[in-house]
């Protein structure tokens, strides 16, 4: 017996588990003994050792080469550096799902220990919820997803890992990402457990909110990783194209974003019941969605992982369980969680919120159709479309003003109402803005009536949530998130509007002009290393003051599998990225080279920061609520 047999063996040993605690789970709903929650817990726990067991038998696998596991086989490689060979665990579509599997297992077993002060009826259903899933995830991954299947005879080497995630940041990726992605499979259990318990209340939007902030804050930092990532190592010299997994990604970022807003106010107002429990739902249907055209070869994009139908029915089939007994117990128990009817004034907290909510969930919409249009498309008249950012600019852009005017105004208000004469603060803020629009807009020569009133709205949004840090009793961690966010929208825009690029075909010596720069190939040198050779082009850049600029912008060629890959050269400063790729088009001598100036790259992943630092804040914020 080799050591893959005894982690499938684990994978099974942890799905019995997993039918012993839904079956307690169960049966202590009808006659809650003490003895019966502690061999809930015992077996949670023997579920998460069962699984953890088997992710370190793969690893172990990868870490000696182990090519007798076809997993390891298909994706590692004996010269292949050790960082990458442990983290091609999860660069695949087994050794993901096995990740997947802990996560689901270390957060439920995590849940049960934490919650016990909440009622037991809504931890066991909770429990019952999240099983159901669990036990799914176990069955796809040992009906169609082993990560220990053998090969005989064994190959003497592996085929190698795609060099393009050979990159440490996207090597990290995956695991932060998976974090907000299962995270929302107990919100999503949390929230079927209060509709059936009747706990749908504001002690369960405080005990939910951690979930909330904890997915949204590592859904966040993996989407920043992958941002990165696909910036650097996929030469396209942006942050964001609207690739469909890129929005796969965006959507229960969107969703959360919404819910998390929501919650606040059931756990301040008592109010939102229905709709918080509709968002819960939703955004982890929208990551088993994104599981489903990841692994189903549905779509075409360098992100996805598999290409196989018979996944991508598993999957689907499970989400359709999923949304069916969501339904059923919405429409069934939703009498129990009837809105309390209390007065909401316009000019209050809870108003801007909800305000707030219908762009987000609009936002979510257009994401929603542009990525899933093209399927539908192609299944129904094989014709083959692709939505890029002309369609998403038309029509997220124009209602972008709105949603910062709203998302300046509405935390500086107060729950239940805000008294009329608070609208004179404004004034100030709104002349300030001004002053700084016209200042901007002046530098950027930018004419454009629409750019000019989003610059306003952004300068507005930052001023305003600027001003929040000075106030008493304030939310610093929304009050951080709210101003990384207006950063973000700013330097995205100033990048959008400034950005230049220059695309030319020349020859060692030669030199062309970019602005008041003067880029010159100067030579080619190459080298070689453990795992691939390089072709490197030195070029400097030379600008009006006579300051010269070096970039060495590289071509790959991996040895195993072999495949050539382009390596961006970046010179970063404060408020511009020079970006430099090339590509070698005939012996040597002729290439094709790429120059970008890029404003304010660094503020883009700077922001980001000050958003994710902000959630990380508010999970552990210990700020009394409001009665």
């Amino acid at each position: 017996m080799t050591i893959s047999n005894f982690g499938y063996l684990s994978l099974l040993f942890g799905l019995i588990s997993s039918f012993i605690v839904f079956f307690f789970s169960v049966l202590n709903i009808k006659k809650d003994l003490f003895n019966l929650e502690k061999k809930i817990y015992k077996f949670l726990t023997l579920q998460f050792f069962f699984v953890i067991i088997s992710f370190f038998i793969l690893l172990y696998s990868f870490l000696i080469s182990d090519f007798s596991n076809e997993t390891v086989y298909s994706n590692s490689h004996s010269t292949k550096p050790i960082f990458y060979k442990i983290t091609g665990l999860w660069g695949n579509h087994e050794g993901s799902l096995l990740l997947w599997l802990l996560v689901l297992t270390s957060f439920i077993l995590f849940f049960f220990f934490s919650s016990k002060n909440e009622p037991k009826n809504f931890r066991h259903y909770t429990v019952i919820f999240h099983q159901i899933i669990v036990i799914g995830f176990f069955i796809f991954v040992l009906k169609t997803s082993n990560p220990f299947d053998i090969l005989f005879p064994i190959p003497s080497e592996g085929l190698g890992l795609n060099p393009i995630l050979q990159d440490p940041a996207l090597a990290i990726h995956p695991p932060i990402l998976y974090v907000g992605y299962v995270g929302t499979s107990i919100i999503f259990a949390s929230a079927l457990a209060a509709m059936v318990t009747g706990y749908v209340n504001n002690l369960w939007a405080k005990n939910l909110k951690k979930w909330v902030l904890i997915s949204w804050t590592f859904l966040t930092g993996g989407i920043l990783l992958g941002s990165i990532w696909a910036y650097y190592e996929l030469g396209w010299g942006g942050f964001w194209f609207w690739d469909p997994v890129e929005n796969i990604s965006l959507m229960p970022w969107l969703s959360l974003t919404a819910l998390l807003h929501c919650i606040s106010t059931l756990e301040k107002r008592d109010l939102l019941k229905n709709w918080s429990i509709i968002l819960s739902i939703v955004t982890f249907m929208l990551s088993v969605t994104g599981t489903f055209l990841v692994r189903s070869g549905i779509l075409n994009s360098v992100h996805t992982f598999a290409n196989d139908p018979s996944r991508g029915i598993y999957i689907l089939i499970f989400l359709f369980v999923i949304i069916f007994i969501s339904l059923v117990i919405f429409f069934i128990f939703e009498s129990k969680n009837i809105e309390n009817k209390k007065e909401i004034f316009f000019l209050s907290k809870e108003t801007s919120v909800l305000i707030n909510n219908w762009f987000m969930i609009y936002f979510l919409s257009v994401v929603l159709i542009g990525t899933i249009y093209p399927i539908f498309l192609d299944v129904i008249t094989s014709e083959k479309i692709s939505v890029g950012p002309p369609f998403y600019n038309k029509l997220l852009i124009p209602f972008l003003v709105p949603f910062f005017l709203f998302m300046s105004v509405g935390p500086s208000m107060n729950w239940i109402k805000t008294n009329i004469t608070y609208k004179r603060n404004y004034v100030f803020y709104f002349l300030f803005t001004t002053v700084a629009t016209i200042i901007t807009v002046y530098f950027l020569s930018q004419k454009d009536l629409l750019i000019i009133i989003l610059i306003f709205s952004l300068v507005l949004l930052s001023i305003k949530t600027s001003a929040n840090f000075l106030k008493k009793n304030t939310n610093h961690g929304q009050n951080l998130s709210h101003l990384g966010f207006a950063m973000l929208m700013l330097s995205i825009l100033f990048n959008s509007v400034s950005s230049t690029e220059i695309i030319k075909n020349i020859k060692v010596g030669d030199s062309f002009i970019s602005k008041n720069e003067k880029i010159t190939f100067k030579k080619v040198k190459t080298e070689e290393k453990k795992n691939y050779s390089s072709v490197i082009g030195v070029f400097e850049i030379k600008n009006d003051n006579d300051r010269i600029i070096k970039l060495n912008p590289e071509i790959r060629i991996y040895n195993q599998p072999v495949i050539a890959t382009s390596e961006a050269a970046i010179k970063t400063t404060l408020f511009k990225d020079r970006f430099m790729t090339i590509n070698l088009i005939k012996d040597e001598q002729l290439f094709n080279v790429r120059y970008q100036n890029k404003p304010f790259m660094i503020w883009i992943w700077i922001s980001t920061m000050i958003i994710i630092i902000g959630g990380t804040f508010a999970i552990f914020n210990k700020k009394k609520n409001f009665n």
